[in-house]
């Protein structure tokens, strides 16, 4: 028969200290493991989120990114003719033209400078991206060398207040406006006119064309019209996979990180718990003789044993989740390695990852709980009863 699991869960009330020291060191574990995966999912889920699945977007055959890629006007003019675009209350087509370059701005924190992206927009831009909302000031005279700018560069660059001149492209730029775009990629951007910015850097082509379907289900006519267009050497992308796979590189890059981070402090924190085991064994030998004597098979005392370290090692996952979901209130900012732009995002903790770590604490109780509780299954009654 079982050995009751309240016998093992009083056993780590009766050792209080050493049970929070082992479910702390646990904990620690566990956050470091859940906060890598937040942070990815962070990432993943601000670049998804900036994209629309209703909109296209046309880059250049063999570009990975905007910064990489250049089409034609006389291309661009052919793209936004298609017949799958959705047509504006003014009879045009609901269609962008847009070219993206990087600049240097010192940021606020350090003072060192990091990469920007500056965004030329076209007229259908913002109606384009609906969660794009003005906070503050005004948005930039189509023609002018006037700009605004992602709340998290307002927040994160100096120099980026309404008011202050930026220069960057030989010419000098005024911030008229601060604009919101929520946890998007898009916050972290500059927005001026497309033009302007294309003679400012003495561009002739743009970097993509953003164009708004009348349906979802429009996307596959558009892309076969396009990429199948002798005249054009273009490839399409829907703006959500196109947007998801600028994160993938830095996602899998933080995941590799985390894990192996994870694996060094597992172990320490699997040897913890085996030492605190393997003692609760030899503290409690004239215990385990008596259940034997009772009737407790070797089985129900290795269970026993093993249900007290997964006990220990949830309370140590619960701790470190709930660290690391105080994370969410907090925007990292780092370099995305796909276009070298700096990106500031939220951690993100989701119903998978919190299973996962949980079922990651169990993983370390089992494991570092497994020897000691094969030690005292393997005791025989007449020793064990003797050192009562």
């Amino acid at each position: 028969m079982p050995v009751p699991l309240s016998y093992s869960y009083r056993n780590l009330l009766t050792r209080r200290m050493t049970t929070v020291l082992t479910a702390g060191g646990m904990s620690l574990v566990v956050f470091v493991f859940a906060a890598t995966l937040m942070l990815a999912e962070g990432l993943r889920q601000t670049l998804v989120s900036t994209g629309s699945p209703t909109n296209a977007v046309v880059l250049r055959k063999g570009s990975e990114t905007e910064v990489q890629s250049g089409i034609e006007r006389s291309q661009a003019s052919v793209m936004t003719t298609r017949p799958e675009i959705a047509v504006a209350p003014d009879g045009t087509a609901m269609a962008a033209r847009e070219v993206v370059v990087l600049i240097g701005l010192p940021r606020a924190s350090t003072g060192k400078i990091s990469n920007a992206v500056i965004r030329g927009t076209d007229v259908k831009s913002l109606t384009l991206r609906p969660q794009v909302r003005l906070a503050r000031g005004r948005e930039p005279r189509r023609g002018s060398t006037e700009v605004m700018v992602g709340k998290n560069v307002a927040k994160g660059f100096t120099g980026t207040q309404i008011g202050d001149r930026l220069r960057f492209g030989k010419r000098e730029w005024e911030v008229v406006g601060v604009f919101d775009a929520g946890n998007t990629g898009f916050s972290s951007e500059i927005w001026a006119d497309a033009d302007q910015v294309m003679r400012s850097f003495g561009r002739d082509a743009y970097s993509i064309v953003v164009a708004g379907l009348r349906d979802y289900g429009a996307y596959e006519a558009f892309r076969a019209g396009v990429e199948g267009d002798p005249r054009l050497t273009a490839e399409t992308f829907r703006e959500t996979r196109y947007y998801e796979k600028q994160s993938e590189m830095m996602a899998k890059f933080l995941r590799i990180l985390g894990v192996s981070l994870t694996i060094i402090f597992s172990l320490g924190a699997m040897i913890g718990a085996m030492i605190t085991m393997y003692s609760a064994v030899a503290n409690r030998v004239p215990e385990i003789g008596t259940l034997r004597a009772l009737g407790f098979g070797r089985g129900s005392i290795l269970l026993a044993f093993l249900a007290e370290s997964v006990f220990l090692s949830l309370l140590g996952g619960a701790m470190g989740l709930g660290a690391a979901a105080v994370l969410n209130f907090f925007t990292f900012s780092t370099t995305n390695f796909q276009t070298f732009s700096e990106l500031a995002f939220k951690f993100a903790l989701t119903g998978d990852i919190i299973m996962l770590s949980l079922g990651f604490s169990v993983f370390m109780g089992i494991l570092g709980g497994l020897p000691p509780a094969l030690r005292a299954s393997r005791l025989k009654i007449v020793e064990a009863l003797r050192e009562a």
